[in-house]
């Protein structure tokens, strides 16, 4: 079935990568922002993102994953921006808390994942950047990586409106049947699509907010060594630290090494300023005293505030609105949906254009945490 009228609200990257497969599959899409498409205000800016198929125990996201690596790649040569650096990604596993890492490995082996198990000595020696007394072993992906987020959502907007998708600037929010309006009016399509990250759950009081928390995230760049190359993405690896509840990535065009202790942090998404709390600058330099010592006393040369939309079992969110059949949501991306834009996005527009029904999953619903031998994303 053809519709000749879908809106896409939302021009990050779920709604970016959902309205770009809507318009290749032949739909006329509206995609629609109440900012530029990139404003500082999104969950899917900053510089960069990691992208790795570590997912635990879950073969549907490491699947994904692994694909969307593919895709990521075809968009870069489709775009002629570079848009992806394949450093690898290393997982430090502390001892006593390996549930997640173990399930990783097995999952890799089962599925042919190229990986490779380090064990405390060989850690030091391969990835000298990282203090690895307390790490019972790491796990290192070497096809995976970082993905350069803001770059790739302009890149995808415009290779959108190159094959005719409209974008347009609109406020859109909801009545008291939580049936979308634009500008204060009744929208009017044959699809309408949520993709707002964390305003979901304002706008849907009664559907998403019962199933989400809006966090905030800190996140520092610190510079490298004068002199020093050990740090850039040519020699070290994107990380997750699950022990210290941190993340990071190598510095990469300039931008320095990224570092995020995951402390959530509250945030009015409308009123907030996106700075972040001198109290984070400390705990980040705790972080990096204990994981990565030769960059201790390099300044803090950039900031950034994100803020994610996190349901309790890290899934997904890909369903129908209850009470209107026409609004389909997408989205809830609890941390780890970037990585998997393109394919996220291309389920997303066959579930709109009813192509098949959504997956389990994702549907709407009561969510519990999982356990993180469970978790697809760890927590």
């Amino acid at each position: 079935m053809n519709f000749n009228d879908i809106i896409v609200v939302g021009a990050g990257i779920a709604g970016t990568m959902t309205a770009l497969s809507l318009q290749r599959r032949g739909h006329s899409v509206t995609l629609i922002d109440k900012w530029e498409p990139g404003h500082p205000r999104a969950s899917s800016t900053d510089y960069n993102r990691v992208i790795r198929a570590i997912h635990g125990r879950d073969e549907f996201y490491t699947r994904w994953a692994r694909e969307a690596r593919l895709q990521w790649l075809e968009l870069q040569e489709e775009t002629g921006q570079r848009l992806y650096y394949e450093c690898g990604a290393l997982i430090l596993a502390t001892a006593g808390h390996c549930d997640w890492e173990d399930a990783t490995c097995e999952t890799f082996s089962k599925l042919g994942v190229p990986h490779h198990r380090f064990d405390q000595r060989e850690l030091a020696v391969r990835f000298p950047q990282f203090k690895s007394d307390d790490i019972a072993y790491g796990i290192y992906e070497p096809e995976a990586g970082l993905l350069m987020a803001h770059r790739a959502v302009i890149s995808a907007v415009q290779l959108f409106q190159k094959l005719g998708g409209v974008v347009k600037r609109g406020a859109v929010s909801t009545d008291a049947d939580e049936y979308p309006l634009l500008d204060g009016k009744r929208m009017q399509a044959d699809r309408i699509i949520i993709a707002t990250g964390p305003w979901m759950a304002d706008m849907f009081p009664r559907t998403i907010k019962p199933i989400s928390t809006v966090v905030g995230v800190n996140v520092l760049y610190t510079a490298t060594p004068a002199g020093n190359e050990r740090y850039d993405h040519s020699n070290m690896p994107c990380w997750i630290d699950h022990g210290q509840g941190s993340f990071g990535m190598p510095s990469v065009e300039g931008h320095g090494v990224k570092a995020a202790v995951v402390i959530p942090d509250k945030i009015d998404l409308d009123n907030d300023e996106r700075l972040i709390r001198r109290s984070t600058i400390d705990r980040t330099r705790q972080y990096i005293r204990k994981r990565l010592p030769g960059l201790e006393g390099e300044r803090v040369v950039d900031s950034k505030f994100n803020q994610i939309i996190l349901t309790p079992d890290t899934h997904f969110i890909v369903d129908w609105h209850p009470a209107h059949d026409k609004v389909l949501m997408v989205g809830g991306c609890s941390g780890h949906l970037f990585k998997h834009g393109p394919v996220f996005g291309d389920f997303a527009a066959g579930v709109a254009a009813g192509e098949y029904a959504t997956a389990d999953r994702f549907k709407l619903g009561k969510r519990k945490k999982l356990s993180p031998s469970e978790s697809p994303s760890g927590r």
